[in-house]
This record gives C-alpha cells, sequence and structure tokens, in this order.
C-alpha cells in the first residue's frame, strides 16, 4: 500500500507541477508578449526552458516546504495527507486558471497542507507558516509594487530626453532578458515546492531519513514544470498582461526585473516560498502607478487581491474534503 502511494504522490505531484507550470506561464511571460517584445510561442519557449534551469539552482525553499509547514504521520496515513494536499491544490489551480485570476500555486499547495493537517490531525508548524507563509505573503506584494514603481520612476528619468520610439525599441529588446530573469526566478521559486512534497513523501514513508532533494525529484519536477510552462496559460496571461494596466516596453522591463529580484533574494537569502504571480502583479501595478493613479484598473486589481486571500482557505478546504473522502472510502 505505501508504495502504491508514494509513486501515486509522484505522479500527482509532477501533475501540481505541470498546473503550476501552465498556470504561471503568466509570471514570466506576460508583460513580453503584451508589449510585443517576444512573439507567444518564442516567450514560452524561452520560459520552459529557464524553468527548467532554475530549477537546479536550490533546495533551500524545498527543505522548508518538506520540513517548515507540517509534519505527517509516517505510514500510509501520512502519505494519504499528502496525497490528499496536492489533489486540493490541483482543484484549485485548475478552478482559479479557468476563472482567468493569477492566483498563487505556491500560497494553494502550502494552504492545502495545513487544511489536510487539521482534519487528520497532523501537526502545523504555526511559526514556520507565520514566519515562511504569512510575512512573506505579505510584504513581497508591497516589495514588489514599491520596487517596480521605483524601477520605472529611475528609467523615466534616465531616458527623459531620449527619443520615446528608440526607447521603446530598446527596452523591448532589453526585455528579452528580464523575461529570462522572471522566468529563471519562477523555477527558482516554484519547481522547489513540489520538490519539498515528494521529499515529504519520501520521509513520511521512511525511504530516506533527510530532507535533502535527491537529483532524480530535481530533474523530474523541472521538466514537468517546464513542459506544463510551454503548454501556455492564455487567459492568465491576458489577465496580467492587459487587464491591469496597460503595459509598454519600459514597464514591463521594469516590472519583471522588479519582481525578480525578490524571487532571488527571497530564495537565496530567506528560503522562503513566496508567490511568483503576487510578486509579478504587484510590481506591474507600481509600474502603472508612475503614470498616475487611476492608470492602474483598481477594480481587477481588487477582484485578484480577495482571490489571492481566498486561495490559503479555498485550497485547504478542497484538500481536506478530498482526504475526509478518501479516508472514509479507503479506511487509512
Amino acid at each position: 500500500m505505501e508504495i502504491t502511494l508514494v509513486v501515486l504522490i509522484i505522479v500527482v505531484g509532477l501533475a501540481f507541477d505541470f498546473t503550476n507550470g501552465f498556470h504561471d506561464a503568466a509570471n514570466a511571460i506576460a508583460t513580453s508578449v503584451c508589449t510585443r517584445a517576444l512573439t507567444p510561442r518564442v516567450a514560452l519557449a524561452m520560459a520552459a526552458v529557464m524553468n527548467f534551469v532554475g530549477a537546479f539552482l536550490g533546495t533551500g525553499v524545498a527543505v522548508t516546504v518538506g520540513s517548515g509547514i507540517i509534519a505527517a504521520p509516517t505510514g500510509a496515513r501520512g502519505l494519504l495527507l499528502v496525497l490528499s494536499a496536492l489533489f486540493g491544490a490541483i482543484a484549485w489551480n485548475v478552478f482559479t486558471w479557468w476563472r482567468g485570476l493569477p492566483t498563487s500555486s505556491t500560497h494553494a499547495l502550502i494552504g492545502a497542507l495545513v487544511g489536510v493537517a487539521l482534519v487528520s490531525f497532523g501537526t502545523v508548524h504555526w511559526s514556520g507558516v507565520l514566519d515562511k507563509v504569512v510575512w512573506p505573503m505579505l510584504l513581497s506584494p508591497v516589495i514588489g509594487l514599491a520596487l517596480g514603481y521605483t524601477l520605472h520612476m529611475a528609467v523615466l528619468w534616465t531616458f527623459r530626453r531620449s527619443s520615446p520610439s528608440r526607447t521603446v525599441r530598446r527596452f523591448r529588446m532589453a526585455q528579452t532578458l528580464s523575461a529570462a530573469a522572471m522566468a529563471l526566478g519562477h523555477g527558482l521559486q516554484d519547481a522547489q515546492k513540489t520538490m519539498g512534497v515528494i521529499v515529504l513523501a519520501l520521509v513520511t514513508a521512511g525511504w530516506q531519513h533527510s530532507f535533502s532533494v535527491p537529483v532524480w525529484v530535481i530533474a523530474a519536477v523541472a521538466a514537468a514544470m517546464a513542459a506544463g510552462t510551454y503548454s501556455g496559460g492564455r487567459r492568465i496571461i491576458t489577465t496580467v498582461g492587459r487587464r491591469i494596466v496597460h503595459l509598454d516596453p519600459p514597464r514591463g522591463f521594469a516590472a519583471e526585473s522588479a519582481a525578480a529580484t525578490v524571487l532571488y533574494v527571497t530564495a537565496f537569502l530567506f528560503k522562503a516560498p513566496i508567490s511568483t504571480t503576487q510578486t509579478i502583479t504587484s510590481a506591474i501595478m507600481g509600474t502603472g502607478a508612475t503614470r498616475r493613479a487611476s492608470a492602474v484598473r483598481w477594480g481587477m486589481a481588487r477582484s485578484i487581491v480577495v482571490a489571492w486571500f481566498l486561495t490559503f482557505p479555498g485550497a485547504g478546504l478542497a484538500a481536506a474534503a478530498v482526504y475526509l473522502l478518501l479516508h472514509a472510502t479507503t479506511a487509512i
């Protein structure tokens, strides 16, 4: 039974990573596509490659997710907990993708883990949830917005005497680099969350005793995310790239650069699993506010923020329901 559950968790975990890729493809490429710096096909291919590479850059976030959020019971019951969390997170990702809402796959996964732990009498490390999830969830959008605003103001000041058409052409080319940096950061951050869950399953089953991430897990997760990213997610690309604020290449470059900076700092220095979705969306809002506050479509922004706050409990409830159903039908 345990072998079957571990294999199933790995398969479902890779499926979640695939949905993470197509759900969050907008994070890396929406601005570049909507400013016509890159064609959708080229942008998706580049993002997929950079996602794959980014997954190999570190495992600190994976260790946080695997050991710092919950402690699962050993054996089949703990494996059922992990499996239910993955199903709940996938369900939330698919629902929000269908609605075109750029919500956080990170918070969906962590919310699902906490929700299942509560109904299964597992242990929730509330200090870890507060320090590594709640505070970064609140601070990263604020920092992304402020940094996006600051970088775009710096761009406007630096190129204030340049020809507008020449400036747009230059930043359209520069967006290739900023979009690549954003995609690399997305792979660095988001791939590690699935790694952490798979390692949690391996430890729960007693297949390994530490939370170190095997190379085969890194490679499998990286490939699944890259495939998901290449598959698209055009509904959310439209929301992020066009419905929040009108983007031009300088704003797109500033937003991507700001978001990528936040992703790298939190992953390497703090090992905190922050949301790439929240970071890039808030950075876009910051660049839009440099024109005037009314340039940001605050109605759409409000809907996105509400969806952010609903993600944690929504995914948690979905995962808890899956666990109760599986527990009742399997008697584990």
